[in-house]
């Protein structure tokens, strides 16, 4: 018997729905406990909802490699360092699961809690020691970022106990940090990296593209675009010479500002000052459209 594919009548978001949609542990917990009476694999795709065609891949992945795929919906609190971001973050619950459906309506449920079920009345974040990845680039411009990511990351690995947890390379630091967090607790699930997903542009998705715009989405694609061209250079030149480059093509850029272009070693995620022929480097970039703060990175080699 297929445990997860009737609409059930726990919560009123499951009215009228074929994805499942759970708004408190207990609910979900018990449904996964059920898959795995059965011996059913499960797939965490951990996400903030306003869904794009990124996640989506994702969640193909998940469905891919598991019997069924939980996709988490919520927008964390305690890993936005701005509070006006927070507020402005795009919530479609209701779009989120159509998009879902036209994945699976058999094998997806969705994981949507209120911020009182996720942190049971205590909403602040663990501290946590990532020997040292959190500390370099995002790390340096969001205090307190990663530590709400592991909160988050750990509390819904405790709570659905996926055999596997999906994660776009887009947020590429984030990925190494919940590896690390990973190894460093014991927690056995598998950490699976996916390509990022990007506009005909070139540009990243992301969820806070909706928000940019017009003029602001434009623009936006030189990101990419200045990215493959310090690819491009990183194979004659130095990575000092290649982020000067990139400095000085932001300054001719009227809608974009730079934050930081860091070309760092994959492992460790510090800034190179020599490139070694037997390591692996990524060049990372944060850039302000407006208000809208957009990252993006590329492998180097």
């Amino acid at each position: 018997m297929q445990i997860g594919c009737k609409i059930l009548s726990l919560h009123p978001l499951n009215l009228y729905r074929t994805v499942e949609v759970y708004s408190e542990k207990q609910q979900i917990t018990k449904v996964l406990s059920a898959f795995k009476d059965q011996n059913l694999t499960v797939g965490l795709v951990p996400t903030m909802g306003a869904l794009h065609k990124g996640h989506l891949a994702l969640v193909e992945k998940a469905l891919q490699d598991n019997d069924k795929a939980v996709v988490s919906i919520f927008v964390n609190p305690t890993q936005f360092d701005n509070k006006d971001d927070l507020q402005k973050y795009p919530r479609t619950l209701e779009r989120d699961v159509q998009l879902l459906e036209g994945v699976s309506k058999d094998n997806i449920i969705v994981y949507a809690p209120s911020v009182d079920d996720v942190y049971e009345g205590k909403l602040e974040a663990e501290h946590f020691d990532y020997d040292g990845l959190e500390h370099e680039m995002e790390g340096r411009f969001r205090d307190g970022h990663f530590n709400g990511v592991g909160t988050i990351v750990k509390r819904l690995f405790e709570i659905v106990k996926p055999n596997s947890a999906y994660f776009g390379e887009k947020d590429f630091q984030q990925l190494q940090i919940v590896k690390k967090l990973v190894e460093k607790h014991n927690i056995p699930v598998n950490i699976v990296g996916c390509d990022i997903y990007r506009e005909d542009s070139g540009l990243a998705m992301s969820s806070r593209n909706t928000r940019l715009k017009s003029e602001y989405l434009e623009a936006a694609p030189f990101i990419y675009k200045t990215l493959t061209t310090a690819k491009d250079y990183f194979g004659t030149k130095s990575a000092e010479e290649v982020t000067q480059w990139v400095e000085n093509e932001f300054r001719s850029q009227k809608l974009l500002e730079l934050e930081y272009f860091i070309i760092a070693d994959v492992l460790t995620l510090k800034t190179v000052t020599e490139k070694e022929n037997n390591k692996q480097y990524r060049a990372f970039i944060a850039v302000y459209a407006d208000d809208i703060r957009l990252i993006d990175n590329i492998a180097l080699n």
